[in-house]
């Protein structure tokens, strides 16, 4: 272990990494639930894509173990699933084979990319600055998330709004969605304690406190499942299960049908999407850990991008969307998880996850959202490496930082942080602190929102 991993060289052990690599898989185990329901809605066989997402996330989570040797867990990403699900294959009318047909050359190109080095230079190419804000902006992401996912904060006429128990009480969803808000909010001071005694594990911990609160309460009958309105048991239905099949969607990429323009367009925005979704995430995590060097650069970057891409290719020829590396990344981190042995610990538990899936699936969202919580915040502590006496950098970091949680994108953040540093530096005449690949961001972002967006 000590010679693949470098344990001590990262100050940490294998219990260490153990516990990390748990809380990762279990912050971001709903992806097990939610990518079957969304790409079941193009049409695409559930138990297939179950377990299409299970294998992809254990291959990507491998190769990240072993070749980066850093702890960042791949899965299928959310908000690309949707946008595979609802726009290529709702919107435009393409099947789920084209579909995946696009993701898997997405992939091929990523891996290009990233062994010629052009991921790796777009990495570096962002100024320290940036970095933190995008961590930062990271963690503010993560938290609007936990709380969405606890329902905490819910859709209103003001765009976003507060949960409102009185309303709960009269419309008679108190003992089903009121009760799984309450618990959400208890799960945040209970991990917070455990963080502040800083106890061994304490995120993990408090996921678990919450759901075993959870359970007690539909034990005592305060909480009432409704399946139907997407309240579900809290109990394991089960301990094993056989895995279900991918013939249906092994391998069954198609071009067929699919225009020539369209495809352009659905890979550039898949593209752009996973590209800087993943550079955000690295960046926020690295940043949270403190593994980037003097120059605000992360060694072994190249490791994680290829990974990603495989992941991504793999994860097309399995069936499913695109795999990418995972925000919730960072709660394993925030437990001390420092080398690949964490994703690895990861990837297994997504492997064993195909025959413990009842076990695994039973994990509620409430229960996962204080984690996102107390992570996020953690990660805001990255805002204090920012000088904001110098205003040509403090602006455009403050752009990043505000436009992931309030525009919910992590690349959208970046996108706006670098427009809005190059435009800033160069009416100042600060051309110096600007990269050339820095320009060709900026300009690549801009055209970006003129031709995929209009």
């Amino acid at each position: 272990m000590e010679r693949i991993f470098k344990l001590k060289e990262h100050n940490t052990d294998i219990k260490t990494e153990i516990i990390a690599g748990i809380t990762t898989f279990t912050t971001m185990a709903y992806i097990l639930a939610v990518n079957p329901s969304m790409l079941g809605d193009a049409g695409i066989d559930t138990g297939a894509v179950f377990t299409a997402t299970a294998l992809a996330s254990f291959v990507a989570c491998l190769m990240m173990g072993l070749v980066a040797n850093l702890p960042f867990a791949l899965s299928a990403g959310m908000g690309l699933n949707a946008y595979f699900a609802y726009t290529v294959c709702g919107q435009m009318g393409y099947s789920w084979q084209a579909a995946l047909a696009a993701v898997f050359v997405e992939g091929l190109l990523f891996i290009i990319l990233s062994l010629t080095n052009i991921r790796e230079a777009v990495f570096n190419a962002i100024p320290k600055t940036m970095k933190f804000a995008v961590s930062v902006g990271v963690g503010l992401f993560i938290t609007f998330s936990g709380l969405q996912n606890a329902h905490v904060v819910v859709d209103s006429t003001t765009l976003v709004g507060i949960f409102s128990f009185k309303a709960s009480v009269d419309a008679g969803t108190f003992h089903t969605e009121g009760i799984t808000v309450l618990l959400g909010l208890i799960g945040i001071p209970i991990t917070a304690i455990l963080l502040i005694k800083k106890v061994k594990g304490n995120i993990l911990i408090g996921i678990f406190a919450t759901w075993l609160l959870g359970i007690i309460c539909q034990l005592t009958g305060l909480y009432v499942p409704d399946p139907e309105a997407g309240f579900h048991s809290l109990l394991p239905d089960g301990i094993f299960s056989m895995p279900a099949s991918m013939a249906p969607t092994f391998l069954k990429m198609s071009f067929a049908g699919m225009k020539i323009m369209d495809f352009i367009v659905i890979m550039l925005a898949l593209l752009f999407v996973d590209m800087f979704d993943t550079l955000g995430t690295v960046i926020g995590c690295a940043a949270k850990a403190n593994m980037l060097d003097k120059d605000g650069r992360l060694p072994g970057v190249r490791g994680v991008l290829l990974s990603d891409a495989v992941g991504t290719t793999v994860g097309a020829a399995f069936g499913t969307s695109t795999v990418t590396t995972f925000v919730e990344s960072s709660a394993g981190i925030a437990d001390g998880g420092r080398t690949g042995l964490t994703t690895i610990v990861t990837g297994f538990l997504f492997l064993l996850s195909l025959f413990l899936s009842p076990v695994f699936l039973a994990v509620p969202s409430f229960a996962t959202a204080p984690a996102l919580v107390i992570v996020g915040f953690m990660m805001m502590q990255q805002v204090t490496k920012i000088d904001f006496e110098d205003l040509s950098e403090a602006i455009p970091a403050f752009i990043a930082m505000i436009a992931m949680p309030f525009l919910y994108s992590i690349s959208a953040g970046i996108s706006f942080g670098v427009i809005s540093y190059v435009a800033i530096n160069l009416a100042l005449g600060k051309r110096q602190k600007i990269s050339p690949l820095m320009y060709a961001l900026a300009v690549i972002f801009i055209l970006k929102y003129v031709l995929l967006h209009s």
